[in-house]
């Protein structure tokens, strides 16, 4: 898993959104300070099946779809 790096000038400004997304990402933070790095690293780790988006999609037979006539939908004025 890639971490972000950030220098603590962008950590000060953007603290909050930076927060949320290690949380809702659970990829690692790192922070330039002084020459050394810093990790902020969520504590519990989260399943990546759990982070998936939910996307709509159609649930039927695939034989009921396979003869749908688009022609309506296609622009005839394509080239």
């Amino acid at each position: 898993m890639r971490c972000v790096m950030i220098k603590t000038s962008n950590l000060r400004a953007n603290i909050f959104h930076l927060l949320d997304n290690v949380i809702e990402t659970g990829r690692p933070l790192e922070i330039e300070r002084k020459g050394k790095i810093l990790q902020i690293v969520p504590k519990v780790k989260t399943s990546r099946l759990k982070r998936l988006a939910k996307h709509d999609c159609i649930i039927c037979n695939p034989d009921e779809i396979v003869h749908i006539g688009w022609e309506k939908e296609w622009n005839n004025d394509l080239p």
